[in-house]
């Protein structure tokens, strides 16, 4: 896609918005399931059905997804097609290039063996690697401008409110 075909796709989606500001909000979803045997929870993607379980650092035999490595992914991945939108819409040429995320996670938190130890991600590095010839500015530009929209990192970032509903299927039911 270009630059002009861009514009096109989201030049209505963009006055929409401005018109009417509730119909950018879109609820995404995601959902598993945890009929499957052992410690695992199935979720299904837009592509296949993954099953996720324990890390080999808890206890896992690496065998089934993490889902601290599917964090990183889903931050690669946004980052990366943030990137190629920005890129196509400042009418940078990115002829290719790789995106790397590595995040520490202390797993003595996540274990209960030290209550000092924090549970989930103590630091995140996401760095491209871009077959590009733009000037620095112009670089320096597109990576502001990646940051800024995207909305992995914009909400690894930002931490929005998250909440936690536990029922039973008895109480779903009534």
């Amino acid at each position: 896609m270009d630059k002009a075909a861009l514009a096109e796709t989201q030049g209505p989606l963009k006055q929409q918005y401005r018109d009417d500001p509730e119909s950018a909000v879109v609820v995404l979803k995601a959902d598993g399931d945890l009929d499957g045997s052992g410690i695992a929870c199935r979720v299904q993607t837009a592509q296949a059905m993954v099953e996720a379980g324990l890390h080999p650092a808890t206890g896992g035999t690496g065998e089934l997804l993490c889902s601290g490595d599917m964090l990183l992914e889903a931050l690669v991945a946004c980052s990366g097609v943030t990137l190629r939108a920005v890129a196509t819409s400042m009418g940078v040429d990115v002829r290719g290039g790789t995106i790397h995320a590595e995040g520490d996670l202390d797993f003595r938190g996540t274990l209960g063996v030290a209550k000092d130890a924090p549970v989930g991600f103590r630091a995140i590095r996401l760095s491209f690697d871009l077959d590009t010839d733009a000037d620095a500015d112009t670089l320096a530009t597109l990576h502001k401008l990646t940051e800024r929209y995207c909305v992995v990192y914009q909400t690894l970032v930002r931490s929005p409110e998250v909440t936690l509903n536990l029922d039973t299927r008895e109480t779903a039911q009534a």
